[in-house]
C-alpha cells in the first residue's frame, strides 16, 4: 500500500528591489525551480506560507503565485519576518506543504539569489538532480 504523508518544502530567495515587477520575477523563479526539483503535482499541493522581510510591501507573494496556473485553489498566506538586526534584505521565504509518496529527506529545499546564504547546503548548487520519482496524484 502506498503511504502518502504531508510534506514541507522550504525556498528562499531575494527580490533585486522593492517593486512588483522585482518581487513578481523573484517569487515566480522560486515557485518554478521548486516545483521542478520535486515534480510537484499541482492537485497535491496543500498550501504555500510566504514571509517577506518589512523593505518589501509592493505586492504580497501570495498574489503573484495565486496568478499561477493550477495555483487556484491553493491555500496561500503571507506573513512578514521578525525584523530583527542585520538580516538578510529583500527576502522572501516559502514553506510549501504537499502530499506525497517521496519521504522527507528526498525533497529538495532551495535558496536562490542572496539567499544562498542562508542555507548554503540547501542552495540550488548543491541540488544535482530533481526528484527522481513523479509526484502523483491519489485522486
Amino acid at each position: 500500500m502506498v503511504q502518502w504523508r504531508v510534506r514541507g518544502i522550504r525556498g528562499a530567495t531575494t527580490a533585486a528591489e522593492n517593486t512588483v515587477v522585482a518581487i513578481r520575477e523573484a517569487v515566480m523563479e522560486l515557485l518554478d525551480k521548486l516545483e521542478a526539483h520535486n515534480q510537484i503535482d499541482h492537485e497535491e499541493i496543500i498550501s504555500a506560507i510566504f514571509t517577506t522581510t518589512p523593505d518589501l510591501d509592493a505586492v504580497f507573494p501570495a498574489a503573484i503565485a495565486r496568478e499561477r496556473p493550477n495555483w487556484e485553489n491553493v491555500a496561500l498566506l503571507d506573513v512578514q519576518q521578525m525584523c530583527v538586526e542585520g538580516s538578510l534584505e529583500h527576502c522572501i521565504r516559502l514553506l510549501l506543504q504537499v502530499n506525497t509518496t517521496a519521504s522527507q529527506a528526498e525533497m529538495s529545499h532551495l535558496y536562490l539569489r542572496g539567499a544562498k546564504n542562508l542555507r548554503p547546503d540547501w542552495s540550488l548548487s548543491q541540488v544535482s538532480q530533481p526528484l527522481s520519482p513523479v509526484v502523483k496524484s491519489h485522486h
